[in-house]
């Protein structure tokens, strides 16, 4: 399927309502993509979800796919659940105890004659693999894992125009679990549909998404690829949703003298200044002299070692875990022990720090992301 085919089957999403809880939202989805929704509990992502399956009706809004119109509050348009043909898995499951694994996928085909049904089911089943011995089990002899195969199986029966997956991994183990990203991998790339996954794992996430949509009390901040939210958060909300830990204060002085580059004076939470601790980074031209601002860098912006360009940063390892192939550190600056970075490291440097070793370090300029302090929205928390 080329772009513009894709383009023609994308999901397109604008929703605005106050009642019965806040939901505001805009967003696309192309026919092939993944769209991962995250944010904390109660930012909404499964409303947002059940208003694209018909199950909530809202307030104002349009949704479509391809050229069908699901949703359109100001021409009356609303289709039923029923009409959507959307594909639903659950964190739960949501299988017939009483029913074997092919009469529960079963169910999804009504429309069609009882033998065909059978026949169609165990096609999936196999599509998803599960054996035919395991299909003709009931739920109770099933696997989490398996439980949850069966459950997409159901839902791709239906074939469906649009794919809505809501924690669909969190109840399996997490050797299951790697099987169920390797089969939703998989099925991908078959299916040429729009997905969304609603998931509180930030891994998760950006293991299996194209694009995220960041959610906070019921409003979306940021959409775009992980790679660029994770470089370039919109605010201090979203970074600290986005789990960077790198998140500072500051007060942006204005240009260095050098084009495209600007000091930045970093400052530390109790908000006392840092001295003479001014940081040279990009410089955008949208952030005004003597601004309070958030900035971040990500951990591979924290780079070990003197490099003789004078913005080297003296720290103390205060905390180091050695976990597996990786060593999760925690340093303090020893010119301001208020401010504290945590660095992830791997491979054979990893093996040099321990708690209370002295290191050299410094930030990527490139990598340091300023955000300007805004005032906070109605409903929303503080940048």
């Amino acid at each position: 399927m080329n772009g513009d085919q894709r383009a023609a089957r994308a999901l397109r999403v604008d929703i605005a309502q106050t009642e019965p809880m806040p939901l505001y939202g805009r967003f696309d989805c192309a026919a092939g993509e993944l769209l991962a929704l995250v944010g904390p509990s109660g930012a909404g992502k499964t409303s947002m979800l059940r208003v694209l399956a018909g199950l909530m009706r809202p307030q104002r809004g349009r949704i479509e796919v391809g050229a069908q119109l699901w949703c359109d509050s100001e021409q009356g348009v609303f289709l039923p659940p029923q009409r959507r043909h959307v594909g639903l898995v659950f964190q739960n499951y949501a299988l017939m105890p009483h029913l074997s694994a092919v009469d529960n996928v079963a169910l999804a085909m009504l429309h069609l004659p009882p033998g065909e049904r059978a026949t169609q089911a165990r096609r999936w089943l196999d599509h998803v693999h599960l054996s035919r011995e395991q299909q003709q089990r009931r739920p109770a002899a099933l696997s989490g894992g398996q439980q949850q195969r069966v459950a997409v199986a159901r839902a791709l029966a239906r074939e469906p125009k649009l794919l809505l997956l809501d924690e669909p991994f969190s109840a399996v183990d997490q050797m299951s679990r790697q099987g169920l990203y390797r089969l939703l991998a998989d099925l991908r790339s078959d299916l040429d549909i729009p997905i969304l996954l609603v998931t509180h794992d930030l891994n998760e996430a950006r293991l299996l998404a194209d694009r995220l949509v960041v959610m906070d009390a019921g409003t979306v901040l940021q959409e775009g690829p992980p790679e660029h939210i994770h470089r370039a958060p919109r605010n201090a909300r979203v970074a600290d949703l986005v789990g960077m830990h790198n998140r500072f204060q500051g007060v942006w002085v204005g240009p260095s003298g050098r084009a495209g580059w600007g000091l930045l004076k970093w400052v530390s939470a109790a908000g006392g200044d840092s001295g003479d601790m001014l940081l040279e980074v990009r410089d955008k031209g949208k952030i005004k002299p003597g601004q309070p601002v958030n900035w971040v860098v990500p951990g591979d912006g924290i780079l070990l070692g003197a490099d003789g360009s004078g913005q080297e940063l003296e720290a103390t390892v205060s905390e180091a875990r050695h976990l597996g192939e990786i060593t999760l550190a925690s340093l303090t600056l020893e010119r301001n022990p208020q401010i504290s970075l945590r660095i992830t490291l791997a491979g054979p440097q990893r093996r040099r720090i321990g708690s209370g070793d002295r290191l050299a370090l410094r930030l990527d300029p490139a990598l340091v992301h300023v955000m300007p302090l805004h005032q906070r929205p109605p409903g929303l928390s503080p940048d």
